[in-house]
C-alpha cells in the first residue's frame, strides 16, 4: 500500500525526452495557452490519449454494453464541448490537444476578455478572482462544461469586477446603484 497523502502522477512523460520537434511544439503550446510548464501539456496529452484509447476499445467491441459505454463516452465529451451531439465514436479519434486546451478555465477566461493575457487569466484564477456560478474555482486546468461556460465571471468582491463595473451576474454596477 502506498502513502495515502501522496497522489499518483497524472501524466506520462515523453518517450524521447530530447526530440527537438516535440520540444518546439510543446513550447509553442505553453506560450500560446499560458501554461505553467510542459507538465500541463503532458497531462492534457495523457487525458486525450485515454479518450482515444477508450474510443478504439469501444469501436472494436460489439454488443449492448459496448453501445451503452460508447454513448456514455460521447455524452461526456459532448458535455465538455469536444464533440457534436450527433457524433460517432470515430470522431473521438480526430480530437487534438488544442481542442482540450481550449476548454480549460484559463482559456475560457481569456477568450471572454476577462483577462488581457493567458498568463493574467491563470493568475486571476489562482488568486480567486474568478467564479463559475456561485463557486470559486482556483484550478486553471479545470475543463469547463458547455453549460457552465456562460457562468464564468469575476467574483463579486474582486477588484477586477469593481474596476470594470461588472457584477457577477453581468449587470453593470451603475444600473444597480440607480435603483436603490
Amino acid at each position: 500500500m502506498g502513502d495515502p497523502k501522496r497522489q499518483r502522477k497524472q501524466y506520462a512523460t515523453p518517450q524521447r525526452p530530447w526530440d527537438k520537434d516535440r520540444i518546439d511544439e510543446e513550447s509553442v503550446l505553453v506560450g500560446d495557452y499560458g501554461l505553467k510548464s510542459k507538465k500541463e501539456v503532458w497531462r492534457t496529452e495523457t487525458l486525450l490519449r485515454d479518450f482515444r484509447r477508450e474510443a478504439r476499445k469501444l469501436m472494436a467491441a460489439t454488443g449492448a454494453q459496448a453501445d451503452k459505454e460508447s454513448r456514455q463516452l460521447l455524452d461526456k465529451l459532448h458535455t465538455l464541448g469536444l464533440v457534436e451531439e450527433d457524433s460517432e465514436i470515430v470522431d473521438v479519434l480526430s480530437l487534438d490537444i488544442e481542442d482540450l486546451l481550449d476548454r480549460r478555465l484559463q482559456s475560457i477566461v481569456y477568450d471572454k476578455d476577462l483577462a488581457n493575457t493567458p498568463n493574467q487569466a491563470r493568475q486571476m484564477i489562482v488568486h480567486g478572482h474568478i467564479t463559475i456560478g456561485d463557486r470559486e474555482v482556483k484550478e486553471p486546468g479545470y475543463l469547463v462544461p458547455v453549460e457552465e461556460e456562460k457562468e464564468v465571471a469575476y467574483q463579486s468582491s474582486s477588484p477586477f469586477a469593481e474596476a470594470t463595473g461588472i457584477k457577477e451576474e453581468g449587470a453593470p454596477a451603475s444600473a444597480e446603484a440607480g435603483e436603490e
